[in-house]
């Protein structure tokens, strides 16, 4: 093959439930200018006989069959191999839209100045079934102000980047686990613009045994430490995560993140992975998750986001038939943040009619 134009990079761990057809989204693309790395970090399911299947079927998918190592050292590993002009990412359960490449090269190829390059996404369930589209922003200005303050600006396996552009940041950093992509976003939004195309370039999966999900406190304490860490390079100093091996509450306090801050925080992103997991109808995953909350250091967490977590569990519980678990966790929420009684009742008024 010539040197490909486009060098998509994929890592699999045992992977194979949603495979086949992230695998066929990418092989189908009406874009036929590209390379498809894919490296298996350590499958013990059916994902290595899977993806040599279809190598052996196209010539322009390579796989490397490694020890586990983790996504990070794998997806580093992709892109050292990769050899395009740009280098895209794609997870192993999500969808991509037909001309999710070509699209993105088209724009990239007019766009000089952009480093990265993103899209909508529309969101599925393990079945497949649409759960909404989900757009980010669109221009330099409004993702860096997004950025800055940890919102999603990118979904991960949407974007396509330059390969000098990674090549000057270092690659994703090992340290930064769970959040090592909006690490890399941040330092090369320090030098490099970003986009974010409006069309939905990727369907992208919620399940419960999805990356984020089982990284979901690691990931929580590596956003606050990459938003440091940027904080001290606009400060002028030097990276401080440049030489930490492992984001640990001890190593935010010492960058100024204070406990409060790192609970508050931990408390919100479950909160929101449990409303996915929820509109994913994923109802076990997520009370299993709140229950975990609720189980842990919540001391500086303010009262109504703690009730606000029994009142979710309360849910949980009565959609489960579960009636005395959940009046027992209603109660608590009322113990906790009493006006916490009113948003059921509100939203029972509204279902009503009388408001």
């Amino acid at each position: 093959m010539t040197i490909p134009m486009v060098s998509v990079v994929m890592s699999v761990f045992n992977g194979e439930r949603f495979l086949p057809e992230a695998v066929e989204s990418i092989l189908d693309q009406r874009f036929r200018e590209f390379e498809f790395i894919i490296i298996n970090d350590g499958s013990t399911d059916r994902s290595p006989s899977i993806l040599d299947s279809y190598q052996n079927c196209d010539a322009r998918l390579r796989v490397y069959h490694e020890e586990h190592a983790g996504l990070i050292k794998s997806l580093n590993r992709g892109f050292e191999l990769a050899r395009g002009k740009y280098l895209a990412r794609m997870d192993a359960d999500d969808v991509a839209i037909k001309d999710r490449l070509g699209w993105q090269v088209d724009f990239m190829e007019v766009h000089q100045e952009t480093g990265v390059l993103g899209g909508a996404v529309e969101w599925i369930d393990a079945t497949g079934k649409s759960l909404g589209v989900y757009p980010n922003p669109a221009k330099d200005r409004e993702i860096k102000a997004d950025l800055l303050q940890a919102r999603c600006v990118f979904w991960h396996p949407t974007i396509v980047l330059r390969r000098e552009v990674f090549a000057w940041a270092g690659g994703y950093r090992s340290g930064v686990v769970g959040a090592e992509d909006y690490d890399l976003w941040l330092r090369i939004a320090d030098r490099f613009q970003l986009a974010n195309l409006e069309a939905v370039v990727l369907k992208y999966r919620i399940h419960p045994n999805q990356e984020s999900m089982h990284k979901r406190k690691q990931q929580t304490l590596s956003t606050l430490a990459a938003q440091a860490s940027a904080s001290y390079r606009k400060s002028g100093m030097l990276d401080p995560l440049n030489a930490v091996k492992e984001i640990t509450p001890e190593v935010l306090t010492a960058l100024g993140v204070t406990e409060a801050r790192q609970q508050s925080q931990l408390a919100s992103d479950c909160r929101h992975w449990i409303r996915l997991m929820s509109m994913a109808g994923e109802h076990e995953a997520a009370l299993k998750v709140a229950l975990e909350v609720l189980c842990s250091d919540l001391e500086y967490c303010e009262q109504w986001q703690v009730a606000d977590l029994h009142l979710t569990v309360a849910r949980l519980n009565w959609r489960h038939k579960r009636f005395a678990k959940s009046f027992l966790a209603a109660g608590h929420a009322v113990a906790k943040y009493p006006i916490v009684l009113g948003r059921p009742l509100k939203a029972l008024i509204r279902r009503l009619g009388f408001v």
